[in-house]
């Protein structure tokens, strides 16, 4: 389920950050662009983050349609975690955000 358009921020930016804006969900978007991850799989690379907090994040970006969660019937269970069409949306984003990272890192090494 997305947000409802009326509950979102006017500004097109601030309606960016209240979707992604915070540090896990932009860490959990950067692993799940290399492909589906597991649950156990994104705990592991997102050093720090309690299990509370990945399965509310998931569960956030799941709703508000930038993720989708995939429950294979299996024994036991296995659940991945995908890019949905519009998450792939994001892709040019945190693609940028690398690429600014890779240029202000360099530039304070030179300093």
């Amino acid at each position: 389920m997305i947000a409802k358009k009326d509950l979102l921020p006017l500004c097109p930016v601030a309606t960016t950050v209240d979707l992604i804006g915070n540090k896990w969900k932009l860490l959990i978007l950067r692993d799940i662009l290399t492909g589906p991850k597991r649950f156990g799989e994104l705990r592991k690379s997102l050093e720090g983050i309690s299990q509370k907090v990945l399965t509310d994040n998931l569960r956030s970006m799941e709703q508000d349609g930038i993720l989708v969660r995939t429950v294979y019937p299996e024994v036991p269970p296995r659940v991945e975690y995908s890019l949905s069409e519009l998450g792939e949306t994001m892709r040019p984003i945190i693609s940028a955000m690398e690429s600014w990272g890779k240029e202000y890192k360099a530039i304070v090494a030179k300093v």
